[in-house]
């Protein structure tokens, strides 16, 4: 294929991407993140309600966080221009790293630039062609990316079918797995439901399996303190491995860890190719994730405001005939189907300033399209009713509701 038959194939691919209602525009936002936002289009600033963000706790502007930020820049400057083990470690890297395990019960905790590279680090190293992986199909594609670098044998479950994990994990040891390790989200992301964690333990200690919960989406605001899944249903000391963000509830910059035995943590240090081949993390973003985790340990009044919002918004949604996923946690993903549809609503909300942005494939299965909206500790009752009365309103203009 000549290079002009490439090009004209990507264009082509594009062109498919944007008439299937599939394109997937950034708008340009011109302040902080926070539940109200600043966006700019057409050269016009406007304020609108943001809906659509993983700034669970509202800390993304807290300013101690900011403080602690500005801090580390003026103390240890502001990036490492190295990998960890070259000249890349700063004693905030070991401190951060610390604190994490102490928090969550774990020996040790390694740092990465991303939860991505995180999940796209722990399999390789740590199993084998002798060994099983048996993932929930609902994982994040993190997760399946790096399952897919690994040479385990692999095995996927029926999200929430404890009965079909059983049967995999059976499977897997007769066909002479030396290792299984069962790997799931806590929360999955583009439904808003709560793994069985401890479900998911009991099956494991029954088989002799290790268990691996990737828990983004619940770290720093469920469970006690903010311990997520595990601990909330309290079977932190059974997990093995919990891969988690920086870059949501706790301060929304980047980053993301392992937390697990020292065992598994000094293997990734030393093979981990995404540790062993990517910048440090940054100062800044490491002052700023200590001093998220220490208001995010103390913060039980963030988690009620957000459990709050989480609650009335699903009700008044409900009420007013919206189609509603997920349960008991602040992702509510109103579902529409249609893809084109979605991304109308998304851009009708926000000609009524409330900022959302619709999902449909390849991030969700075809024809499951929908609006993910996400509450935060930073909204107010009042902001959420105005959010609410403009999805009313343009449900009705496009007879999703009555």
């Amino acid at each position: 294929m000549s290079r002009t038959a490439f090009y004209e194939r990507l264009a082509e691919s594009l062109r498919e991407i944007e008439a299937d209602g599939l394109w997937k525009a950034e708008r340009i936002i011109v302040s902080p993140q926070r539940g109200e936002i600043e966006v700019e289009q057409n050269g016009v600033r406007r304020s609108v309600l943001n809906l659509c963000a993983n700034n669970y706790l509202g800390l993304a502007d807290n300013p101690e966080i900011m403080a602690a930020a500005q801090e580390a820049i003026d103390s240890h400057g502001f990036g490492m221009a190295s990998v960890r083990f070259i000249c890349g470690t700063q004693d905030l890297h070991r401190q951060l790293e610390r604190l994490i395990a102490e928090w969550l019960g774990t020996d040790d905790a390694i740092t990465f630039a991303a939860c991505f590279d995180a999940n796209g680090a722990v399999f390789e190293p740590l199993l084998g062609p002798e060994d099983a992986i048996v993932s929930d199909s609902l994982n994040h594609a993190s997760i399946i990316d790096g399952i897919r670098l690994c040479k385990a044998a692999r095995h996927r479950f029926a999200t929430g079918d404890l009965g079909d994990l059983e049967a995999k994990v059976t499977e897997a040891r007769a066909a002479g797995a030396r290792t299984i390790l069962i790997v799931t989200d806590g929360v999955f992301s583009m439904d808003g439901v709560t793994a069985d964690v401890a479900g998911i333990c009991e099956i494991a200690d029954r088989h002799g399996c290790l268990v691996m919960v990737d828990d983004c989406h619940a770290s720093g605001f469920i469970g006690p303190e903010g311990r997520g899944t595990p601990a909330l249903q309290g079977v932190a000391d059974r997990v093995d491995i919990v891969t988690s963000t920086l870059g949501k509830a706790l301060g929304g910059g980047m980053g993301g860890f392992v937390a697990a035995r020292s065992e598994i943590v000094d293997l990734l240090r030393q093979r981990a190719r995404p540790y062993l081949f990517s910048n440090a993390v940054a100062p800044p973003l490491l002052a700023g994730a200590i001093k998220a985790i220490e208001l995010a340990r103390a913060g039980d009044h963030l988690r009620d405001r957000i459990s709050a919002n989480a609650a009335h918004f699903r009700s008044a949604m409900g009420a007013a005939g919206f189609t509603l996923a997920g349960q008991g946690h602040p992702i509510i993903p109103v579902m529409l189907g249609d893809a084109v549809l979605a991304a109308e609503f998304a851009r009708r909300l926000l000609d009524r300033d409330v900022y959302v942005t619709a999902f449909s494939f390849p991030v969700v299965p075809r024809d499951t399209a929908r609006i993910r909206t996400q509450m935060s500790a930073a909204h107010s009752t009042d902001q959420l009713d105005r959010a609410i009365e403009a999805f009313i309103a343009v449900g009705r203009e496009l007879e999703v509701v009555a």
